[in-house]
């Protein structure tokens, strides 16, 4: 299938761009690195009337490494946050996330702000931000910026608290500062690069006796969007992580969670996975902790 007709503009400055969203409402949409929205343009899936490009606008891909922060222009390329030996020892989590999106092909053009507004609900770096509880800011010609909770910014499945005059200009990522932090993340799907049918991540920072000081952990593809379990990870404080904790946490995490059925997995299966994948994923930050 081809894409329904559409305009196309190439912003000249990110005040260009929402001046054209604030014209145009619901009926334009952002473009930088189209790998979650030219196939859904194909299958007429969207229909957008105006395409707007962002894409070489160098203010929306500035990345500024804080003492507490990673600040990250919406249109930072996955594969440049791939390949910044920095970002990985400020951002462990996400640096796993991104082995898991796509292919090399895809990460090359995909966008870091283009992942978390297309919000599917088993993508990767969407999960990634709930758990570190990654800040959004938003801005609009008429309202100016307001900065939007990662817990707060999902909705549901592809629908996000972003306006329809409104663009994702920024990401600010918080940095677990001290030793000590471990991560891991893991997923399922027909094959490397599908979709997921559920995936499990968690960031787990322990003292030198290899006890949990500090967590944060999460399961995607199991509900409408990522879902983090800050109750939980709580329950890890003051505690070594073995088998058996693992897996009492895993099963509370899936208690939380609603997951839907469709053609690759139902409910119970993805209940399952959730089950498996985060029992793996904990044991596997804290075995790495241990082996330091």
């Amino acid at each position: 299938m081809k894409a329904a007709p559409f305009d196309y503009v190439r912003a000249e400055s990110v005040e260009h761009a929402l001046g054209i969203l604030a014209r145009h409402g619901a009926d334009a949409k952002p473009i930088a690195g189209g790998q979650s929205l030219v196939p859904m343009m194909a299958m007429r899936l969207a229909r957008p009337a105006v395409l707007i490009d962002i894409n070489r606008l160098t203010k929306l891909k500035q990345v500024e490494i804080g003492g507490e922060s990673v600040v990250m222009g919406a249109a930072t390329r996955q594969r440049d946050v791939e390949d910044d030996h920095a970002l990985h020892a400020a951002l462990p989590l996400v640096r796993d996330a991104l082995q898991w999106v796509g292919h090399v092909q895809t990460r090359n053009r995909g966008t870091v702000g283009g992942s978390l507004v297309h919000a599917d609900p088993s993508a990767e770096l969407p999960l990634a931000a709930t758990i570190l509880g990654a800040k959004l800011r938003l801005c609009s010609e008429a309202d100016g910026d307001r900065e939007v909770d990662a817990a707060e910014f999902f909705l549901g499945p592809m629908f996000t608290a972003v306006g329809e005059t409104e663009c994702l200009v920024e990401i600010e990522w918080p940095i677990w500062r001290g030793p000590g932090v471990f991560t891991a993340f893991d997923e399922t799907a027909m094959r490397h690069g599908d979709f997921a049918m559920a995936a499990a991540a968690c960031q787990l920072q322990f003292d030198p006796d290899g006890n949990c000081i500090r967590a944060a952990l999460g399961l995607g593809g199991v509900d409408s969007m990522p879902v983090a379990f800050p109750t939980l990870a709580a329950q890890l404080i003051g505690r070594r992580i073995d088998e058996r904790l693992a897996r009492d946490i895993a099963h509370a995490a899936v208690e939380q969670t609603a997951p839907g059925s469709d053609l690759h997995a139902n409910s119970d299966y993805r209940r399952h996975l959730g089950i498996v994948m985060m029992t793996r994923v904990l044991k596997r930050a804290a075995s790495r902790a241990n082996h330091t």
